[in-house]
């Protein structure tokens, strides 16, 4: 995890530009560097991860290009050795390949790239720049525009603010070149309908996730996982485990009162033998936490915010208490395979619009809180579920494999780790829990029950109407509100819009967006 800032603005001041890249401290305390290529700025924030020694360091030069990325390339090792023909390596980093890679093959190299990443690159050949972002959007990247005009990008809105305004996300999936910006895939429009087998369709589930996980633990850098007890974090553990000569080393969360997660998350970990560790948190840290956690999401999504706290608190305890750098993660299961609400879908084709809804808006709701939860407490997060090869695969398959006819959400992805016996079936089988209700139901209520504090009935309604773009319509939601309001004024576009259930379906017809509140909530709970 790192931190860029470019500005393509030659009378761009270097005081405002320091202003911006210090924002980006945490994503990068390791080491900071500010160059001037052809005029303009471009900032790094590093945080080592690949390649520890002070030649990873990037801006990264070849024949006067540059590179600056916040990513990591995966299986990047092969490409180097081809690469190794003709140029020759300076550190064991892996985005060092990247100037190489553009210089042979253009922008072809972006669909070329099995990796989670922001880049920008100077192409002095040329005399352009290019800037690109991976196909789920798990690095985040910013572009905005200067007082004459000229572009800028950096790895948070936060980071654009002193230097540059109209600020937008740098678009998934695609690259910027000659002033416009091209999509080079399209994760969530499969290019064909897999038909296979549940036999065969759980065998390469079981094989891709294996993969997907097995190729992320390739770090210079101390490893951990976040494990709530739920069934995506349980498999990323039990994966990694099965696969370690060693404890790996998870960590849970929970409310002091009444937290859901922390038995399952301990039953996992007992059973996988993991070096387990317990954060307990209260009503008074949830409430503290609140307006930095909304400082840095950039967000003022219900959902983000109240999933963040828990993810944000245990982020803090893991840094402020070990020395890992990389944390695991289970997010983007639910997108691929569905959530609580998707089992009331009318038939599979509406299963498979509603998913790819999902993938393509994933980058402002459930990527956007585990980078942010993870980069502001100085580390780098790493999601399995959304390696290419698996994700691409899991949307190409037919929607009505996908869909709950077993009385089990994600039978799929349960039933291919079933005989091996990785986990225990009371996780293998669990039922979906909303994380921020599973590390305990009062977190949720204590938010509400202080946004009650904060307004009047009358202050409520007057308030309310400050805003224009996806009012607030809960006294929680206007606090969220009006918290990212003081952070980022008139900048409440940056997402689309409250994430809810699909409110045309029967059942889904809720206004709180937690899954407690629909009918199939089950045994998630208990």
């Amino acid at each position: 995890m790192c931190g860029i800032l470019v500005s393509t603005d030659r009378d761009t001041d270097r005081i405002v530009f320091e202003e911006g890249l210090s924002l980006l401290h945490d994503r990068g305390p390791d080491m900071k560097r500010i160059e001037t290529i052809d005029g303009c700025l471009v900032g790094f924030q590093r945080l080592a991860i690949m390649g520890l020694s002070r030649e990873g360091m990037q801006p990264f030069h070849l024949h006067g290009s540059c590179a600056v990325c916040n990513g990591e390339l995966y299986r990047f090792r092969p490409i180097k050795e081809e690469l190794k023909k003709t140029y020759s390596f300076q550190s064991d980093s892996d985005c060092e390949i990247l100037l190489p890679m553009y210089e042979k093959y253009g922008t072809d190299m972006f669909n070329m790239l099995d990796a989670e990443y922001a880049l920008a690159i100077y192409d002095a050949e040329h005399d352009q720049w290019i800037a690109a972002r991976d196909p789920f959007g798990i690095r985040p990247l910013f572009y905005g525009y200067t007082a004459s005009g000229r572009i800028c990008f950096g790895s948070t809105a936060a980071s654009l603010m002193p230097i540059a305004g109209n600020i937008h996300p740098f678009p998934v999936g695609s690259y910027y070149k000659d002033g416009a910006f091209t999509a080079y895939t399209h994760l969530d429009r499969p290019k064909s309908v897999c038909m296979d087998s549940i036999e065969d369709i759980s065998t390469k589930i079981h094989d891709l996730l294996t993969e997907g996980v097995l190729k992320r633990m390739d770090a210079d850098a101390p490893v951990g996982y976040l494990l709530s007890g739920g069934l995506d974090s349980s498999l990323v553990c039990a994966i990694a485990q099965a696969h370690s000569t060693q404890p790996i080393r998870t960590f849970s969360i929970g409310m002091d009162i009444d937290a859901i997660d922390l038995k399952y998350a301990r039953r996992a970990a007992e059973y996988i033998g993991s070096d387990h560790t317990e954060i307990i948190i209260t009503k008074e840290d949830v409430i503290q936490a609140l307006r930095p956690v909304i400082r840095a999401l950039e967000s003022w999504d219900i959902t983000t915010v109240r999933a963040s706290i828990g993810m944000y608190l245990l982020c803090r305890a893991i840094h402020k208490t070990t020395d890992i750098k990389v944390l695991f993660t289970g997010e983007i299961s639910d997108e691929l395979f569905g959530y609580k609400y998707t089992d009331y879908a009318p038939d599979a084709e509406s299963f498979q619009l509603e998913a790819e809804k999902r993938v393509r808006e994933l980058y402002q709701y459930d990527v956007l809180r585990a980078d942010r939860c993870i980069s502001s407490n100085s580390m780098e997060g790493r999601v399995p579920f959304g390696d290419l090869a698996f994700a691409r695969y899991v949307m190409s398959l037919d929607p009505e494999k996908k869909m709950n006819r077993y009385h089990m959400g994600k039978y799929l992805l349960r039933h291919a780790f079933e005989n091996d016996r990785i986990l225990p079936g009371s996780i293998l089988f669990r039922d979906k829990a909303a994380f921020s209700d599973a590390v305990g139901h009062s977190l949720v209520d204590d938010l509400k029950e202080y946004a009650e504090t904060q307004y009047t009935d009358q202050e409520f309604c007057q308030e309310c109407e400050k805003y224009s773009w996806s009012a607030p319509y809960t006294k929680e939601s206007l606090l969220y509100r009006d918290i990212f309001e003081s952070y980022y004024p008139h900048m409440d576009d940056l997402i689309s819009g409250y994430w809810l259930p699909n409110q045309s379906w029967n059942g889904c017809q809720v206004t709180d967006p937690s899954a407690r509140y629909l009918a199939n909530y089950g045994a998630s709970a208990v």
